[in-house]
């Protein structure tokens, strides 16, 4: 027997309401009919219910992603110093690591094959760009991954052996991540440029700027990059694609100590001007940042969580804790954005770079309710940027106890993507990034947003689930 008070008895007594979900007929079937529904978002798993089922019934899963996400939150990670890519990463003369999946310099695109072109020339393997494209398609070239080597490269993310590179390590666990220096905006190496400026600047900053980098962090003994990150975010940064504050903060951390350590005045002034000058300096300390938290969480049998995400520009690529090594790639998809000067949509290649370990550890454009003016690129307001980060708490395992978002009351941002939860969803991780030029030499052509292919996810899911 009900009362008038009770769930069921409210039920029958008032007027109902009507929620739909997946196929539209049913919503439109009803408003033609006088009714409002309350809709669902909600689309089926992307062909992979089988997989998803054996991977729920898999006793494994549960504490590995546990255990991934307390290793990623539980990270420490500090600049430590700078080093050379043949120390760092152990390349020698003809050997290159590039972001993203493994790729050949035949299936290259425009701004990676450029940024290759570049790095010839500053290694002195070519004297033009015409011998450098002789040396990549007699086969000369030896390429591998960033993240097979503990390391991260922004956009085309080329690393050649005397590359100067920041090396950070995860005190948490010990291990170490190194990227290496940002150059600016404009035409760049990682955007693909490879005129006389780049390579000039590259010497420089060899010669000049790592020096100075590793005398003020030998008289600092070491950088917490997880404070600088957190009163970032506070302070309007996503850590992606605005590094404004990480960049301002790490200016007032460096400057004493450089002033202190006996540099040349004419050079110190030309370090300072550059690295107060560039906006993104930050992002190459962010990103093996991201790349130190992570790391600890590869390796897990059962575990779900993505532990890499990156472009080369042809391909996107992701890999998952409990699939080791193995890249699962769908097409590089071209970013939606604002375009500098005379470019437009037609000059953009698709989605580059290792930047996306940001996302990975938990900001970015997870964390682009922090940074609303992000969303500008795109024409949206401040709302869309909250929906964002909102609606990336579905695919992540937890929220992170350090990087805290004030305008969510504080609320941690969205960290450890689990793969299963974006198939299920049909949700894919929210990424902001820089768009290179698709024709080589060409460098930055604008900054947007993008979505990762989907078919990247079901593989992995398809793969945990053979496990």
């Amino acid at each position: 027997m009900t009362t008038e008070t009770s769930p069921l008895a409210r039920l029958l007594s008032a007027e109902p309401t009507i929620v739909t979900a997946g196929v539209e007929l049913f919503e439109t079937s009803l408003r033609d009919q006088g009714v409002a529904p309350v809709p669902v978002d909600w689309r089926p798993p992307a062909g992979a219910a089988a997989d998803l089922a054996r991977i729920a019934a898999d006793p494994r899963t549960a504490d590995a992603n546990a255990t991934a996400l307390e290793r990623i939150t539980a990270a420490e990670p500090h600049w430590v110093g700078i080093t050379t890519a043949r120390d760092a990463v152990g390349i020698e003369t003809g050997q290159f690591l590039h972001a993203g999946p493994p790729i050949t310099w035949e299936r290259a695109s425009g701004p990676l094959r450029g940024a290759l072109i570049g790095a010839m020339l500053y290694e002195g393997m070519a004297d033009t760009p015409e011998q450098a494209i002789a040396i990549a398609e007699r086969g000369e070239l030896e390429l591998a991954p960033c993240h097979s080597r503990a390391a991260v490269g922004p956009m085309a993310g080329v690393v050649s052996p005397s590359m100067p590179m920041f090396a950070v390590e995860n005190g948490a666990f010990g291990n170490r991540a190194y990227c290496t220096l940002n150059e600016g905006l404009g035409k760049v190496l990682r955007y693909g440029a490879y005129g006389p400026e780049v390579i000039e600047r590259l010497q420089w900053m060899q010669q000049v700027l790592a020096p100075a980098m590793d005398a003020a962090v030998g008289r600092l003994g070491s950088l917490d990059l997880r404070a600088l990150i957190v009163q970032a975010l506070q302070m309007g940064d996503e850590l992606h694609n605005r590094n404004r504050a990480a960049s301002a903060l790490f200016v007032r951390e460096v400057v004493p100590p450089l002033l202190e350590a006996g540099i040349d005045p004419s050079e110190l002034a030309d370090v300072v001007r550059f690295i107060n000058g560039n906006e993104h300096f930050f992002l190459n300390l962010g990103m093996p940042a991201g790349k130190a938290a992570v790391d600890p969480a590869r390796d897990l049998p059962g575990c779900t969580v993505v532990v890499a995400m990156a472009r080369n520009g042809t391909d996107f690529g992701i890999q998952v804790s409990g699939t080791g090594d193995r890249w699962f790639t769908g097409p590089a998809q071209v970013p939606d954005g604002l375009f500098l000067g005379d470019y437009g949509p037609e000059d953009a290649n698709p989605d580059i770079g290792d930047s996306t370990i940001t996302e990975t550890s938990g900001v970015g454009g997870f964390a682009m309710a922090a940074a609303p003016a992000i969303v500008r690129f795109v024409g949206g307001e401040v709302g869309d940027a909250l929906t964002a980060t909102r609606t990336m708490y579905d695919l992540a395992l937890g929220e992170h106890p350090h990087y805290q978002i004030p305008i969510l009351e504080f609320r941690g941002t969205p960290v450890g993507i689990d793969a299963t939860r974006v198939v299920r969803t049909g949700i894919v991780p929210a990424v902001n990034t820089g768009i290179a030029g698709r024709e080589a030499g060409v460098g930055q052509v604008g900054a947007g947003l993008v979505e990762p292919p989907m078919e990247a996810f079901v593989q992995a899911v398809a793969a945990l689930a053979a496990s």
